[in-house]
């Protein structure tokens, strides 16, 4: 039988350039926060650059303005605990200080087997369908989740 963790991919247009001093509290805390979520019960992964740091050179869609995080966590309620405690919960409510503010989604969730780390190619895809589709177990939201495909 197969196992599955949902994967997340969370995207964000800059409202700055990446090196103004406007951006200089979230990227501080870039780190710290990520720091946290490794350490976090029931982390899994997340996407590193080759130096296994933050992922802030690596965009979506080819936006350079456009930041991407991606992780797999064990399960919904490690992430949904990860997202909304400490030290992310404060950036996530600064997020409008740094981001530009979109209506299309800029986050999806998604089921992945075990193992598996989702790449850049895949978590676009999985939001261009959250985009066009809406949530469906393909690609979904905290908010309107589904269960992990049946082994």
């Amino acid at each position: 039988m197969t196992s599955y963790e949902p994967a997340r991919v969370n995207t964000a247009r800059l409202e700055f350039p990446p090196d103004s001093p406007q951006l200089k509290d979230f990227a501080e805390a870039l780190d710290p926060v990520n720091a946290v979520a490794d350490a976090a019960d029931g982390f899994v992964w997340r996407l590193a650059d080759d130096d296994g740091g933050d992922a802030t050179e690596i965009h979506v869609f080819d936006d350079e303005w456009i930041l991407v995080n991606m992780s797999v966590w064990r399960d919904k309620d490690a992430l949904t605990t990860f997202m909304y405690a400490g030290q992310h919960r404060e950036l996530l409510s600064r997020r409008h200080d740094w981001f530009e503010r979109v209506r299309e989604a800029m986050s999806a969730l998604w089921w992945v087997p075990a193992g598996h780390r989702p790449t850049v190619t895949e978590a676009e895809a999985r939001l261009v369908h959250l985009r066009t589709e809406g949530p469906t177990p393909h690609a979904f939201t905290l908010g309107r989740s589904f269960p992990p495909p049946e082994a």
